[in-house]
């Protein structure tokens, strides 16, 4: 499939889930709300992820000061997992990232994570200069301060990158309702 074909819709067989610094620093700063929607959302992309055999890759910036990645979103993560820690804003500073992304032979990458501003924009704007398809999952994403939030989704979709909600790519993903994991991957939104 090229990437003309897709770049609307995702496509389990061409997707790649990379979660952006779900870290404790950056998590005990967020609106409450607005951090059990991410983590909410988060889990049910994860699961799906792991179910449909979805490469997932999850970033941490600077780990020595805002900590790993959360124990809760870990323990989601497909155990083929890859983790890269980053100083660079974006996610193709961080060494080895694009190599292995390359390698994936994908070219659509669905972002989740923080914050909304900077890291997931920059990562966003960066994988679709290299060429990828980009798709930002807006109820998987935030930041500190609404505007903020806001501003980001307002630039990404400026700059041509699709935005989608956690529910869209999980139907995506599946395309049809005699998919054999409908029904597991359906019950997540329960």
């Amino acid at each position: 499939m090229s990437l003309q074909e897709n770049q609307y819709l995702c496509v389990s067989s061409d997707s790649v889930l990379v979660v952006v610094d779900i870290q404790p620093r950056l998590t005990a700063v967020m609106p409450s709300k607005v951090l059990a929607r991410l983590q909410r959302n988060s889990t049910m992309l994860l699961r799906a992820a792991g179910q449909l055999k979805i490469p997932v890759f999850a970033t941490e910036q600077y780990p020595k000061g805002l900590g790993k990645i959360e124990d809760a979103i870990l323990k989601m993560m497909p155990e083929n997992s890859q983790c890269f820690e980053k100083t660079r804003f974006s996610c193709t500073g961080a060494e080895g990232f694009s190599e292995a992304l390359r390698e994936t032979g994908r070219k659509q990458v669905i972002l989740l994570g923080m914050e909304a501003h900077v890291c997931v924009y920059q990562s966003a704007i960066d994988l679709l200069m290299e060429g990828y398809s980009v798709f930002v999952v807006i109820d998987g994403v935030c930041s500190r301060q609404r505007e903020n939030y806001e501003t980001s989704l307002l630039r990404l979709r400026q700059a041509g990158i699709t935005t989608c909600d956690t529910e869209s790519v999980l139907f995506e993903w599946l395309r049809d309702s005699r998919h054999d994991d409908f029904k597991s991957i359906s019950d997540l939104l329960k």
